[in-house]
């Protein structure tokens, strides 16, 4: 069964939080406050935060910009997941990643199911990596925000969660580089 390792140290990530939203403002940002205020409580550093419309092109490049960024382990979106028209941050992401992590999807549709039942089938989360760089995409309701930190994020973001966690292969994660 997973569990936090309270033996081991615990090992901060950059975290750097993008919501996407053709209506709000930054002071009108609960989805991604309240992804700032647990990243920051759990001991975490907010590399970057912004906001921006929904716009494919503009969301890969911006996903693009942090994954060249040294300065930032993981991008964590808001909005934009749906299945109108204007929801195009999967697919932005999408055309980001070197590698998709399914499960991460598939776990989160599992956890939705707990709190809004079949509901939970109109959200497309998802999560990968590019360049050494993890990218999760996450609704644009503040509860979508806390499900997917609180039962999913802040786990495989601690070093210390057993018996895995992202944060232990990042240093991994692009080794194919180095075999070039």
């Amino acid at each position: 069964m997973s569990r936090i390792d309270e033996t081991m140290e615990f090992i901060p990530v950059r975290i750097a939080i993008l919501t996407v939203s053709d209506s709000r403002s930054l002071e009108q940002d609960r989805s991604g406050q309240v992804l700032v205020d647990r990243l920051q409580a759990a001991g975490h550093i907010l590399a970057d935060r912004k906001i921006m419309p929904d716009e494919r092109a503009d969301i890969a490049e911006q996903l693009r910009a942090w994954v060249a960024d040294e300065g930032v382990d993981v991008v964590i979106s808001t909005g934009g997941t749906g299945l109108t028209g204007r929801d195009v941050s999967v697919e932005a992401h999408r055309d980001v990643y070197e590698k998709e992590i399914e499960a991460f999807g598939t776990v989160f549709t599992i956890v939705s199911m707990k709190k809004i039942g079949t509901s939970a089938v109109q959200s497309r989360a998802t999560g990968g990596v590019a360049g050494g760089t993890y990218l999760f995409a996450l609704p644009g309701s503040p509860g979508a925000c806390k499900d997917g930190w609180d039962e999913i994020l802040s786990l495989q973001l601690d070093y210390r969660h057993r018996p895995c966690n992202f944060v232990e292969i990042m240093p991994r994660l692009s080794e194919h580089e180095r075999r070039k």
